[in-house]
């Protein structure tokens, strides 16, 4: 069984992703996988400093992920150049994890599912939600000055339309023990 887990940016959704897998679900995070792997190929690395020149690179060669995300949300057709170059190379690394273990749980992190129309790659949708000012909150703790997260939470389909869409919402305002509880309980009615 494969379960997409999407949701708004800051609504938790790594978090619920790591309780699927303490309950035996092997989780992809696609964020790491663009971090880790896509966003150190060398053909992304050379694309991006032909697009946006050598300043998008730190002093180590390394993609500045921040100055990469300052270019793109602030101009739409740049964010979706990068998702361009970005998708496929992500979208081929996690068909090959799933390709090797089919049989398996699997929990798939894709916050960007409804808007790549991604539906069909999984047995169920799943969508981390909480209030709009929870998330703003979230995003703050984390060093995200609240108008970059709005310009960034403005790129995806709302929350709403991302609840209507998922297949289970888990709703998480509360304890992390309200979140794991309502993770267990989809769980084992899944089982």
């Amino acid at each position: 069984m494969i379960l997409g887990i999407t949701g708004g940016f800051g609504t938790g959704k790594s978090t619920a992703a790591r309780l699927f897998e303490d309950r035996a679900y092997r989780r992809i995070d696609t964020d790491q996988l663009i971090r880790d792997q896509v966003l150190t190929s060398p053909e992304v690395v050379a694309a991006l400093v032909a697009r946006f020149g050598p300043d998008v690179l730190t002093g180590h060669g390394k993609v500045n992920r921040r100055k990469v995300a300052d270019r793109v949300f602030a101009d739409d057709a740049e964010r979706l150049w990068l998702e361009d170059l970005t998708h496929p190379p992500l979208f081929a690394l996690w068909r090959e994890a799933l390709r090797l273990a089919e049989d398996g749980l699997w929990v798939v992190e894709v916050p960007l599912l409804f808007e790549k129309s991604l539906e069909k790659w999984f047995d169920f949708i799943v969508c981390v939600a909480c209030a709009p000012e929870q998330q703003l909150v979230r995003l703050e703790q984390c060093g995200i000055n609240r108008t970059f997260a709005e310009q960034r939470l403005s790129k995806q389909l709302p929350l709403a339309k991302k609840i209507e869409l998922s297949d289970f919402v888990l709703w998480n305002e509360g304890s992390p023990e309200f979140l794991k509880a309502q993770v267990d309980r989809l769980v084992d009615s899944l089982a």
